[in-house]
């Protein structure tokens, strides 16, 4: 069995065989510490207990305007984040949901009927396939087919994440999202350490160091992605705190689109983006970063790349723009909330 082959093979024993709820993790970087959005709260209710006991996650990575929307979600484990978004997109949506995990794909299998007649759908409107995140093209998710990949703390635990990135942006349409929640380290984690089946099934031996992934997704033609939230993962047990040393964990949730326009560098052309409030999730601002809040009718300027963000995504009909690129001024002054604080992670704006 190759390194690979090994490292999946662990996965799978730890969440399938040695973890039976969240109360049995190490530490809490495989668990939620975001606050849930108010309208995903009465949704959550309707979701079987079963789902959400044995779930793991460090994020709530559902972005707005799903509606009618395909989404697939990367590492789905029970499906909590595939019903919840199942919800969301309604009957005329769809949701795929991927994991190579036996014991989570039955038990998010055995709920499909329930959840179904709980949303009040005529027919499922989810559909959970066996395999791996590093090869959805042998599980038929075709190019140029999905609208919002999500993920919640997984992305960590693939061994080859080259490949899960480059099969995420060969599978979102044109100005498509990747929105995700995973953990991140500080600085490269030393390889032997990946060979510790609780650390890494803690997700912590396999975070990416951030500045990585930044170079990585710039391969794959997203030069800018942007930090939506941030927090501090507390290790909390004295000897996986004295295996990692000093490498700093955090969890981060992520978005970044599949745009053409996109530059390394967050440039000025004048223009100013102004949100209509007509979300109905997010009637008075629409958060598209750390940084980037947007008031309901308060005009804000933008770099072109802010500007492409929320102009050239199934965001577009809900901001007003002004201006366009056909003037440059220079470099946009945009710096996260983060860059106040010495946290030196960050997106390219």
């Amino acid at each position: 069995m190759d390194t690979n082959a090994k490292l999946k093979q662990s996965v799978v024993d730890y969440y399938g065989k040695f973890l039976n709820g969240s109360k049995d993790l190490k530490t809490s970087a495989c668990c939620t510490v975001e606050s849930i959005p108010n309208h995903h709260k009465p949704i959550l209710s309707e979701i079987d207990d079963e789902i959400i006991t044995r779930f793991y996650g460090c994020g709530s990575p559902i972005p707005e305007v799903l509606d009618g929307k395909t989404v697939l979600d990367l590492g789905c484990g029970t499906g909590r984040d595939v019903y919840l978004a199942s919800a969301l997109v309604g009957e005329n949506g769809y949701v795929i949901g991927v994991d190579m995990t036996d014991e989570q794909l039955d038990l998010a299998l055995r709920h499909v009927d329930k959840q179904t007649k709980k949303f009040g759908f005529s027919s499922p409107n989810v559909d959970f396939r066996k395999g791996h995140i590093e090869d959805l093209n042998s599980l038929g998710i075709e190019d140029n087919s999905i609208d919002v990949v999500i993920s919640n703390c997984v992305i960590n635990l693939s061994p080859d994440k080259e490949a899960v990135f480059k099969e995420i942006f060969r599978v979102l349409k044109p100005g498509g999202e990747l929105y995700f929640s995973d953990v991140f380290a500080d600085r490269r984690v030393p390889h032997e350490l990946m060979d510790d089946p609780i650390l890494y099934g803690e997700c912590l031996s396999g975070a990416l160091y951030i500045e990585d992934f930044r170079r990585m997704l710039d391969r794959f033609g997203c030069p800018d992605f942007r930090i939506v939230t941030e927090h501090k993962i507390e290790l909390e047990d004295p000897e996986i705190e004295n295996k990692v040393g000093m490498i700093s964990f955090r969890s981060l949730t992520i978005r970044a689109f599949k745009l053409d326009s996109l530059e390394d560098k967050c440039e000025d052309y004048g223009q100013v983006a102004t949100y209509l409030g007509t979300i109905p999730e997010s009637p008075h601002r629409f958060v598209l970063d750390d940084h980037h809040i947007f008031q309901k009718g308060k005009p804000m300027p933008v770099c072109g790349n802010s500007t492409s963000m929320v102009q050239d995504t199934r965001y577009g009909k809900y901001f007003k723009i002004a201006g366009d690129r056909s003037v440059h001024y220079g470099e946009f002054d945009c710096k996260p909330i983060s860059n106040t604080t010495g946290d030196t992670s960050q997106g390219c704006c």
